[in-house]
């Protein structure tokens, strides 16, 4: 047999195994496993390494509308360049329906937008605002049939936000379509009494905006959300969770068999509150939703991600530069917390933070690692076995891993378009130095070496 390429001396770990193998690839896919597969045209030693499927992060926002006088610090040229570097291959953004905007043409759109741009494969969600009868009846059940697979609605944002009424209209379509529901769960009624007291009050700081975003609020929205599902008989996903009552929620209805998919991410287990209090302005940079809690939280996440609670862990990379009237220091921001860009960066760093914190301290083991990661986001959104696992005729899209590795993350050294992280000096141990996608070598030995725009867009 002869192959393009052979990855060998390498720890190959999936979400059920770990075993020693080489791996054969041919024509973009993975073509044998096994001991002494002979020679290839490329040679890659991963001796002392592990060999990891492709991370794919299934929460991202990429050159995304953000409000009049916001812009996105990544489009798709960056923010895929940084997932790769961060062991990723595959990204899945979200393409946002704009009140009074037809779905296929903020479609066509973002299709624009990235082609010829992505350095991993790329997969959309639809975010739907604006779900009138064509909308519902017409255009959403087309495109599902198309491939679009994952729907999401808000209930914060009012500009974005669904009423129940129309949540359950969506998800009735989703339904009969076969697609999959996320839904962004905190109750922006809940918000909006709790910021216009903070204003009156003078408390305007970028603390203000985790304390008008209290649990309840995410814990309240969480179970109408699950409850609202279950009426239509649609599974859900609820994305983001920062909390132990929230995670309580999502336990129950999975005990009484409701098909609920849960998700956390980086900043819930490594920022808290307390970094929205920083001197100055510097609280501004870790605004998100739902907020950073506090350390008690952050233990109910570990705990969720142990337990099986949460299947997936993603990045919610939504990026704005901080020293910038576009981003974080839009004009209003300094008057109210209110007018701040939500969202933090994180693409690269999602695999490492969770590998350093939760592998190389033994919170959990590596195949959890590779399933929350990858698997179960291949699984969820239908791109498995295709993509997510190390198997017979899957995409050859691997991440070698030096598990020893120790650096400092610096945003000098990351490769988005943003100008911080919030994750400036943490100590990480483990990184990906190695990235192959569908059998191209994409980045080796942490420099890149593959082709701008050799990313597809994956339908399922």
């Amino acid at each position: 047999m002869t192959f393009d390429l052979i990855i060998h001396g390498g720890t190959v770990a999936t979400a059920s195994d770990t075993f020693r193998s080489d791996i054969g690839i041919r024509d973009g896919r993975i073509a044998s496993l096994g001991l002494d597969l002979g020679t290839a045209a490329r040679m890659i030693d991963a001796t002392g390494r592990l060999v990891l499927p492709g991370g794919i992060d299934s929460h991202v926002h990429l050159a995304q509308p953000s409000g009049p006088g916001v812009t996105m610090a990544d489009d798709f040229l960056t923010g895929t360049k940084s997932a790769m570097f961060g062991g990723n291959t595959t990204v899945m953004p979200f393409c946002l329906q704009q009140k009074g905007q037809s779905l296929r043409a903020a479609l066509d759109n973002y299709h624009a937008l990235a082609a010829g741009k992505c350095h991993t494969d790329i997969s959309f969600h639809l975010i739907i605002t604006d779900p009138t009868p064509a909308v519902l009846g017409q255009e959403l059940p087309a495109l599902i049939a198309a491939g679009y697979k994952s729907v999401k609605v808000f209930m914060t944002y009012e500009a974005m936000r669904l009423n129940d009424a129309e949540i359950l209209a969506t998800m009735d379509a989703a339904r009969t379509g076969g697609a999959v529901v996320m839904v962004h769960a905190e109750n922006e009624d809940v918000i909006r009494y709790l910021t216009d007291q903070h204003e009156r009050a003078g408390h305007t700081a970028a603390r203000g905006h985790a304390t008008s975003r209290p649990v309840t609020a995410e814990r309240e929205a969480t179970h109408r959300a699950m409850s609202l599902a279950d009426v239509v008989g649609v599974p859900v996903v609820i994305v983001h969770v920062s909390n132990g009552a929230t995670i309580d929620e999502i336990a129950r209805a999975r005990h009484r068999g409701q098909p609920v998919t849960a998700e956390t991410c980086p900043q819930y287990l490594m920022l808290t509150a307390q970094d929205l209090d920083r001197e100055g302005w510097e609280g501004a940079k870790y605004v998100c939703s739902p907020p950073p809690r506090d350390h008690a939280e952050q233990e109910a996440c570990w705990n969720g991600l142990r337990n099986g609670i949460f299947d997936l862990f993603s990045s919610d990379h939504c990026p704005f530069r901080f020293d910038d009237p576009e981003g974080k220091q839009r004009p209003g921001g300094a008057t109210s917390f209110r007018h701040i860009p939500n969202g933090i960066p994180g693409i690269e760093l999602r695999l490492p933070i969770l590998f350093s914190e939760g592998v190389a301290k033994g919170r959990i083991d590596i195949n959890r690692f590779v399933a929350l990661t990858a698997t179960n986001h291949a699984k969820t959104y239908g791109l498995y076995p295709r993509k997510g696992t190390i198997a017979i005729g899957s995409d050859a899209d691997l991440a070698i891993w030096d598990p020893l590795l120790q650096r400092t993350v610096r945003h000098a050294d990351l490769h988005d378009g943003c100008d911080y992280t919030p994750y400036e000096g943490l100590e990480v141990t483990g990184w990906p130095d190695t990235v192959i996608l569908r059998g191209t070598v994409m980045v080796q030995d942490g420099n890149f070496d593959g082709e701008i725009g050799y990313g597809h867009y994956i339908s399922r």
